[in-house]
């Protein structure tokens, strides 16, 4: 019998964190255990010196088919969604890293919202893509519609979460749901290699200033955005960070950044 570790499995390699979620014989469904396991990961991932990216994918045929159904079960019949957590069910926004979604397949319901949780996503063109929610007598859970709102429009937005239809990933690439759909069997070799680059030639901590930017923004006027862009140089490690990007530029050599710190 497998373990809570083998839930989710993960490899770093050139500082790309790699977490594949791991029930291939259920689609990857979620349970409560592998949400321990998974916010477990991501955690070591934003405090390790030596990842500068992640990638998220699913083993097998699916990317995750939403909540397991015996977890549907309990709480449609608790009447009630009220979980016990420490993390949020957003708890990829958090991360001070780049997260690139690999949607693989199957990708409904909880699975959605973490692929909308992510910076970037890409997915297989035969990936079957769905909201699912009121299809299950649910209206839309953990901030979807703020966050499909704000990534498609008003209209995508509503077609996806009222019809709770299902899309394939090049569909989704038409209406920006994902950045790129590829064909399955180069799907994560190209997200790897799109994290792999973003973490060799971009700053680190310029990564973790730009996504707070992005998701304050979202609620700021643009004079707001811009006044606080002119205190740039207050960050810290900012200007170390300007200087090397130009050095390197000039020099034509690849930049030497400082990674991002464990939080305190």
């Amino acid at each position: 019998m497998g373990t809570n570790d083998d839930v989710v499995l993960y490899e770093v390699r050139d500082a790309v964190a790699t977490l594949t979620l791991n029930r291939p014989d259920r689609m990857n469904a979620w349970t409560y255990e592998m949400e321990e396991r998974f916010f477990d990961l991501l955690d070591a991932a934003d405090n390790d010196r030596d990842v500068r990216a992640i990638v998220v994918t699913g083993a097998g045929r699916g990317f995750c088919a939403g909540m397991d159904a015996s977890v549907l079960s309990d709480r449609a019949n608790a009447r009630s969604g009220a979980t016990q957590r420490h993390r949020p069910m957003t708890h990829l926004l958090s991360m001070r890293k780049l997260t690139v979604a690999a949607i693989n397949g199957g990708c409904a319901g909880i699975g959605f919202v973490h692929a909308l949780c992510c910076d970037v996503r890409f997915a297989a063109e035969s990936a079957k893509i769905t909201s699912s929610f009121t299809r299950r007598g649910i209206a839309p859970e953990y901030g979807a519609s703020w966050l499909l709102h704000r990534i498609v429009g008003a209209g995508h937005a509503a077609d996806l979460l009222l019809s709770a239809r299902t899309l394939t990933g090049t569909e989704a690439e038409r209406i920006g749901l994902v950045q790129r759909s590829i064909d399955a069997d180069d799907l994560v070799a190209c997200a790897w290699e799109y994290a792999r680059d973003v973490s060799t030639n971009c700053s680190p901590r310029a990564i973790a200033y730009a996504k707070t930017d992005l998701l304050a923004d979202w609620n700021r006027t643009r004079a707001q955005a811009e006044a606080d862009s002119h205190k740039v140089f207050d960050r810290p490690g900012h200007g170390e960070d300007f200087k090397e990007g130009v050095d390197s530029f000039i020099q034509k050599r690849p930049p030497d950044f400082e990674n991002v710190p464990p939080r305190p």
